[in-house]
C-alpha cells in the first residue's frame, strides 16, 4: 500500500508510524484514557484490511480518530487531534526550510534543473529563487484554497508561477509597446527618456526598457524591430546632411551616408544583442526576450526594417562567444520571422532575407516562423479583419483585439482608431490541467471521463479566477514603467488596472498537457491516427475551448486555451501519474508526458505530415502553441530548410526547426553532445561530462535552453526522433 503525503509525494505504508503517533498521544492522558497495544494493533489491522492500493495521510488520521472514539477514548481522541493539529502547524511553519537548504547547498536536482535558462549556482538567481520559495510558501498557506493546493501537489493541475503569486502586481508576459515609448518618451527610475534621434541611441534605450519591463513581470516579453526602423532613417538623414555640409555631391553624400548608416545598424544591433544577453533582471536571468521581424508591419520604413532584419540574422548566424572565445548558440533573444508575400518566393524583393533566415535556422535554431497567411485566417479582430502579430515570449498569443469599439482604454499615445491593438497587451497567468490524469481517473469509462473533465476544468477556472482577482487589486503605481509610462499603458497615478483585465485587452490562459497520453489511454490510439484517436483528441480540445468561451461570456475576461510548455512540470506530472496509477505501458512509463497537442517525440512521422496534422490542433489552441520538426544538421542542405519554410507558410501558423548546435570546451568538439542511458550529457569525442565545460543548446518547448534540464526533460530530448532524414546530404 502507498501513502500519499500532503505534498503529493508517495511513500510505502509503514504501520510503525501509526503506532508511534498513537503512543505519543497516549502519554498525554491518564491511565484510564489510554488505549492498549492490542487496540493499537486493531486500528492498524483495520487500515490494512481495507486493502487499498493508496491512502491519503489525512484519511489514515481520520480513521484513527474514528476508532479512538469507538473505543470510548474521547480524551485520547482529543489528545490525538491536538497532536495532529500541532504537527500541522509545525509543518506549515517550516515549509520553506528544506527548500532553502537544498537551494543553498547547490546539489538539488530540482533547483539545478528547474529552469534551463537559469543557473541556480549564481547569487542573482539564488536571490530570485529565495524570494520565490517565500512567495510559494505564502501562496500555499494563505492565498490559495486547500483544494487547489492539493490538486497542484497531486499533479492533477499545475498552478504556474506560485513563486511570484504573493505579490499582487506581477503578470505573465507581454508585447512591449516600444513604438509609443521611443516616439513619445518614457520614464525609467524617475529619469525622463526623450525620443532618440538616431538608431544606436534607440537600441540602447530599447534594452533599458526591456530590462525594466522584464524585471516587473515574470514571463516572456516581445518587441518588434519595426519600432526601431524610423531611427535608421534619422541616422541616415544626419549622415547625409553631414556630407552635404562638406560640399560633396548629392550622389557622394548618399553613398557615404548609406555606408555610415549600415555601419551604425550593425553597431546598434550588436549593442542590443550584447545588452540583452549580459544584463540580469530581477528574475535572476537575462531577459526572456523575443524580437519580431515582420516586414508587413510598415510600408513607410520597409527598407530600413529590412536592414535591421538582415543584421539580426547575420549576427545570430555568427553566434556569441563563450568564455573560451568560441562562437556558440545563445538562448536569447528569440527571433520571430514572419513569412509573407514580400519574402516567401524567389522573385519577391526581400527573398534574400528568407534565404538568410534559412541559413540562420540551420546554424542556430532561430528564427522561428509565423505565417502571415495562416494567422490572418485564424486571428480576426472585432472588425472581422485578419491580423498578424507576434507571440509574447515563446508561444503565448493574444486573442484578436476586441477592444476597438471601447476606444483607447490603455491611453497609449500611438493608438490608431479602427486598427487592432496588440502592443501594450499582456497575459494574466496560467493554470494547466493534466489530461492524462483525467483519463486514468476515469478508468476508460467515457461518461466518467467527461464528468471528471468538467470537474477538473472548473477547478482550473477557480484557480484562474484567483489569479485574476489578485492582479485586479493592483494600482498603476506598483510598476510605473508598465502601467504609467507606456510599456503596457499610460494610466494615471493610483489608477486601477481593472479595465485592462477585462474586455479582451489582456488574456488569461487555461493550459493543457499530455493530449497524446490521454487519447492513447482512452481509445488505444494516438491522436495522430487520422481516425478514432484524432477524433477524440479534437473533441477534448473543443471542450477546452467551449469552457473558455463559457467563462468569457459570463465574466468578460479573455480566457484562452494555451499549449503549456511545462518545462519542469512535465517531470512532475509524470512522477505524479506513476504515484497515483502505477506504471502503465505507453502511458506512465516515461519520466515525461507529451507537451500540449504535439505528436509524441518517439513517434515516427515525416516533417510535412507532422506540421499538417498539428495545424488542426494548433487552431484549437488559440492562446498559445508552437509546432516543431526535429532535424539533423542541415547547414549543407538549405534546400530542405527552404522547403519546410514554404510549407509552414501555406499550412501552419507558427512553427520551428530543431537543429543541434553544441560545443565541448575540453576538446573543441562542435558536433552533437549526447545523452547516455543514465540521462547524463557527455561529449562523444572526449567523454567530458562536466556541465560547466559543455555548451549544449536545445529547444525546450518553444525557446532555447542552455543550462541543462531535469531528468524528465532530458529523457524527452534523448528520445526525440528525426522528422527529416537528410539523405540528400549523405
Amino acid at each position: 500500500m502507498k501513502i500519499v503525503k500532503r505534498d503529493g509525494s508517495t511513500v510505502d505504508y509503514n504501520p510503525e508510524k501509526i503506532r508511534v503517533a498513537i503512543e505519543k498521544a497516549n502519554r498525554e492522558v491518564s491511565r484510564k484514557d489510554k488505549v492498549s497495544k492490542e487496540q493499537i494493533q486493531e486500528i492498524i489491522s483495520y487500515i490494512e484490511d481495507l486493502k487499498k492500493k493508496r491512502l491519503l495521510v489525512e484519511d489514515i488520521q481520520d480513521i484513527i480518530e474514528q476508532k479512538l472514539v469507538e473505543f470510548d477514548k474521547y480524551q485520547l481522541a482529543k489528545s490525538y487531534i491536538t497532536y495532529r493539529y500541532t504537527r500541522e502547524l509545525i509543518r506549515k511553519a517550516n515549509t520553506t526550510d528544506q527548500s532553502i537548504k537544498e537551494l543553498i547547498e547547490g546539489e538539488s536536482e530540482y533547483w539545478n534543473g528547474e529552469n534551463s535558462n537559469k543557473n541556480a549556482k549564481v547569487v542573482t538567481t539564488q536571490r530570485d529563487y529565495l524570494a520565490g520559495i517565500t512567495s510559494t510558501d505564502i501562496t500555499r498557506r494563505f492565498l490559495l484554497p486547500e483544494d487547489v493546493v492539493k490538486a497542484h501537489d497531486e499533479g492533477i493541475i499545475h498552478f504556474h508561477d506560485a513563486d511570484y503569486f504573493a505579490q499582487n502586481a506581477l503578470h505573465n508576459c507581454e508585447l512591449i509597446n516600444l513604438d509609443d515609448m521611443l516616439q513619445n518618451g518614457t520614464l525609467i527610475n524617475g529619469v525622463m527618456i526623450e525620443k532618440p534621434h538616431r538608431f544606436l541611441t534607440a537600441t540602447t534605450i530599447a534594452t533599458q526598457i526591456i530590462l525594466a519591463v522584464t524585471s516587473s513581470s515574470y514571463g516572456g516579453a516581445t518587441v518588434s524591430a519595426t519600432h526601431l526602423a524610423p531611427f535608421v532613417r534619422d541616422s541616415y538623414n544626419k549622415y547625409y546632411e553631414k556630407y552635404k555640409a562638406r560640399k560633396l555631391s548629392d550622389e557622394q553624400a548618399k553613398k557615404f551616408a548609406m555606408e555610415d548608416t549600415r555601419k551604425e545598424v550593425a553597431d546598434g544591433v550588436q549593442t542590443f544583442n550584447y545588452q540583452v544577453n549580459s544584463m540580469t533582471n530581477t528574475n535572476g536571468q537575462a531577459p526572456f526576450l523575443s524580437v519580431c521581424l515582420y516586414l508587413g508591419e510598415t510600408d513607410e520604413y520597409k527598407d530600413e526594417l529590412a536592414m535591421i532584419i538582415e543584421e539580426f540574422l547575420k549576427q545570430r548566424i555568427l553566434g556569441f562567444k563563450n568564455e573560451k572565445g568560441v562562437y556558440i548558440t545563445p538562448a536569447f533573444p528569440k527571433l520571430l520571422y514572419v513569412l509573407e508575400e514580400d519574402n516567401i518566393n524567389e522573385k519577391s524583393k526581400y527573398w534574400y532575407l528568407t534565404e538568410l533566415a534559412a541559413k540562420c535556422t540551420a546554424k542556430r535554431m532561430v528564427p522561428d516562423y509565423i505565417s502571415e497567411k495562416m494567422m490572418k485566417k485564424l486571428k480576426k479582430n472585432e472588425m472581422g479583419e485578419g491580423d498578424c502579430y507576434p507571440c509574447m515570449g515563446c508561444r503565448s498569443f493574444l486573442t484578436p483585439d476586441r477592444t476597438m469599439s471601447l476606444g483607447n482604454i490603455a491611453h497609449a499615445k500611438n493608438y490608431v482608431e479602427g486598427k487592432g491593438k496588440y502592443y501594450g497587451r499582456f497575459n494574466q497567468g496560467v493554470v494547466t490541467i493534466n489530461l492524462p490524469d483525467v483519463a486514468l481517473s476515469s478508468k476508460k469509462d467515457m461518461d466518467k471521463f467527461w464528468k471528471i473533465f468538467d470537474e477538473r476544468l472548473e477547478l482550473c477556472h477557480k484557480a484562474l479566477q484567483l489569479r485574476h482577482e489578485r492582479l485586479s487589486h493592483a494600482l498603476s503605481d506598483v510598476a510605473p514603467i508598465l502601467w504609467q509610462h507606456g510599456a503596457l499603458a499610460r494610466l494615471k497615478k493610483g489608477e486601477s488596472l481593472s479595465e485592462l483585465l477585462h474586455h479582451g485587452y489582456s488574456t488569461i490562459s487555461l493550459g493543457y498537457a499530455g493530449l497524446y497520453e490521454c487519447v492513447k489511454y482512452m481509445t488505444g490510439h494516438s491522436h495522430t491516427d487520422n481516425g478514432e484517436g484524432k477524433e477524440f483528441g479534437l473533441a477534448v480540445m473543443k471542450k477546452l475551448n467551449d469552457k473558455c468561451k463559457e467563462w468569457k461570456a459570463a465574466e468578460d475576461i479573455d480566457y484562452s486555451v494555451y499549449g503549456t510548455p511545462i518545462e519542469s512540470t512535465t517531470y512532475k506530472f509524470a512522477k505524479c501519474l506513476k504515484d497515483r496509477f502505477g506504471i502503465i505501458e505507453g502511458i506512465t512509463d516515461r519520466n515525461y508526458i507529451t507537451n500540449s497537442y504535439h505528436v509524441p517525440v518517439f513517434e515516427e512521422i515525416d516533417a510535412f505530415s507532422k506540421l499538417k496534422l498539428e495545424s488542426e490542433f494548433q487552431e484549437l489552441s488559440p492562446g498559445g502553441a508552437i509546432s516543431y520538426v526535429e532535424t539533423p544538421n542541415l547547414q549543407n542542405n538549405l534546400d530542405v530548410v527552404i522547403q519546410l519554410i514554404k510549407f509552414i507558410y501555406d499550412n501552419i501558423m507558427y512553427a520551428e526547426l530543431n537543429t543541434k548546435s553544441d560545443y565541448c570546451q575540453e576538446c573543441g568538439f562542435d558536433g552533437e553532445i549526447l545523452v547516455d542511458e543514465n540521462l547524463e550529457w557527455y561529449c562523444p569525442n572526449c567523454g567530458n561530462r562536466n556541465h560547466d565545460t559543455l555548451n549544449v543548446a536545445r529547444r525546450t518547448c518553444g525557446y532555447i535552453g542552455s543550462n541543462f534540464w531535469n531528468k524528465g526533460r532530458t529523457q524527452e530530448i534523448k528520445e526525440r526522433v528525426l522528422h527529416i532524414d537528410n539523405k540528400d546530404d549523405e
